[in-house]
C-alpha cells in the first residue's frame, strides 16, 4: 500500500470544529433527515439480508442518486423477499436471465451476476460477508486498508470463467473490489463498512466484529469539497491518502467514531450548502463561520469516487 504521512489536526481546527459537527451530526441523524440508499437496507429485518442488500446497494452507489436507487430496487426484485437466501442458493445458468437486462451506467447485467457469484462464494467459504472480510482482518490493524486490500484480491480471484467466457468485461465486476493499493478511496466499500460496523440512527450496526474506530471516510465530491473547506486535509486529488488524511482529521474529534460525522457531511455538501469556492462563500452553510471557503472556483472530478 502506498504510504503517505498524516498531519495532525491542529489544537485551534478542532476547538474550532467539534461543537459545530457535533450540532451537525445531531440534524442529520435521524432516519429521514435525507434520501439515501442506506434506507432500502432497512426494509429488511435479519442481519444475513441487510448485509447482502447493503453490500449491492452500495456497490451500485455511484451516479444520480434517483438513478441509483432504481437500479437497486430491480436488483431486489429479482432477490426476492429474502436476497440472503437468493444468493446462497444462485445459480448463473438458471437466475442470470433475470438479471442480464439490468443496466446502471457501465454496469451491465453480466457484471451483477458476477457480483452475485462472488457473493455466493464468500458466503459458502465463510459462512458472511462479515466473516470473509474478518479472515483478512488483523486486530491490530489502526485502520481497515489492509483488510481491504485483502478481501479486494480473493474476491478478484474467484473463477468468473463461466459467467464472462472469453469476452473482455471482467474488468467491471472488479470495480466492486477496489483496492487502497492501487491508490483507490475505496468509497463503496468504506461506504458498506460505514453502514454494517456503525449503528446510531442511520447506520444499522449488523457487523459486531470490527470497531468503528478503524473505519475509513467513503470519500466523494461532497465529502472532498466540505473536507478541503475544513482543512480537514491538504490533498487536492482523491484517493485513499485523501480518505485516510480527513479521516485521520475527524479522528481527533472523536477516536472511537470518526466517521459517524460522513453522512452529515457527505448531506451538507448535496444540499448545496457549502460555501467552498463559491461566490457567496459560506453565507448559507450550516457551518459558517468555521470553515474556509477561498480560492477560485474549481471543479473537483469526482471519477468513482461520486456519492450523490
Amino acid at each position: 500500500m502506498r504510504s503517505f504521512v498524516s498531519r495532525p489536526m491542529p489544537s485551534s481546527i478542532h476547538r474550532r470544529l467539534k461543537a459545530p459537527l457535533e450540532r451537525l451530526y445531531v440534524t442529520f441523524n435521524h432516519v429521514e433527515s435525507a434520501v439515501d440508499p442506506i434506507h432500502v437496507v432497512r426494509r429488511y429485518a435479519t442481519p444475513a439480508d441487510r448485509e447482502v442488500v447493503a453490500f449491492c446497494a452500495s456497490a451500485l452507489a455511484f451516479g444520480r442518486v434517483a438513478s441509483v436507487l432504481s437500479t437497486t430496487e430491480s436488483l431486489l426484485a429479482v432477490l426476492g423477499d429474502s436476497p440472503a437466501a437468493f444468493v446462497r442458493d444462485f445459480d448463473p445458468a438458471r437466475d442470470g436471465d433475470r438479471l442480464r437486462p439490468l443496466v446502471h451506467r457501465w454496469i451491465r447485467g453480466v457484471d451483477l451476476i458476477a457480483l452475485l457469484w462472488i457473493l455466493r462464494r464468500m458466503i459458502t467459504e465463510a459462512g458472511s460477508i462479515e466473516r470473509f472480510f474478518l479472515d483478512g482482518h488483523a486486530p491490530s490493524a489502526s485502520d481497515v486498508g489492509p483488510a481491504l486490500n485483502r478481501f479486494a484480491a480473493r474476491a478478484r480471484a474467484i473463477d468468473l470463467d463461466e459467467i464472462y467466457g472469453d469476452r473482455d468485461g471482467r474488468r467491471w465486476v472488479t470495480y466492486f473490489f477496489p483496492r487502497p493499493a492501487a491508490g483507490s478511496a475505496c468509497k463503496r466499500l468504506n461506504l458498506f463498512l460505514r453502514w454494517m460496523v456503525r449503528r446510531d440512527a442511520v447506520d444499522l450496526g449488523v457487523w459486531s466484529g470490527l470497531s468503528p474506530s478503524t473505519l475509513v471516510i467513503p470519500l466523494d465530491t461532497h465529502v472532498i469539497r466540505v473536507g478541503r473547506c475544513l482543512g480537514l486535509t491538504r490533498y487536492r486529488s482523491p484517493g485513499w491518502a485523501m480518505a485516510s488524511e480527513i479521516t485521520a482529521s475527524l479522528r481527533r474529534l472523536d477516536p472511537e467514531d470518526p466517521v459517524r460525522f460522513d453522512f452529515s457531511i457527505c448531506h451538507l455538501g448535496m444540499m448545496d450548502a457549502c460555501g467552498f469556492n463559491r461566490p457567496q462563500r459560506d453565507d448559507r452553510c450550516p457551518l459558517r463561520g468555521v470553515c474556509r471557503p477561498t480560492g477560485r472556483r474549481r471543479r473537483v472530478s469526482p471519477g468513482p469516487f461520486v456519492r450523490r
